[in-house]
């Protein structure tokens, strides 16, 4: 399986867990503070592991982009 169809099934998962873990704080599924804190805390990590794997995909990005620099003036690079 292609390492990119991975990370993008893991990046739905952690998207479709945030959109949940908002769902139900939001729809008063919170009656205690503690439970608040907790469900915060998930957020956060899901958001944190999301903002994660993006910077990891842009940095493949750029490398990927640099490709081959040709010397057009036909003198040999010193």
């Amino acid at each position: 399986m292609d390492p990119l169809v991975i990370v993008a099934k893991l990046q739905k998962l952690l998207r479709d867990n945030l959109q949940r873990v908002g769902d139900t704080m939001i729809s008063g599924g919170v009656d205690n503070m503690e439970k608040y804190q907790y469900m915060l805390g998930q957020a956060r990590t899901y958001q944190y592991m999301l903002q994660e794997i993006s910077n990891l995909l842009k940095e493949k990005e750029q490398k990927d982009e640099q490709g081959n620099i040709i010397n057009i003036t036909g003198k040999p690079k010193t």
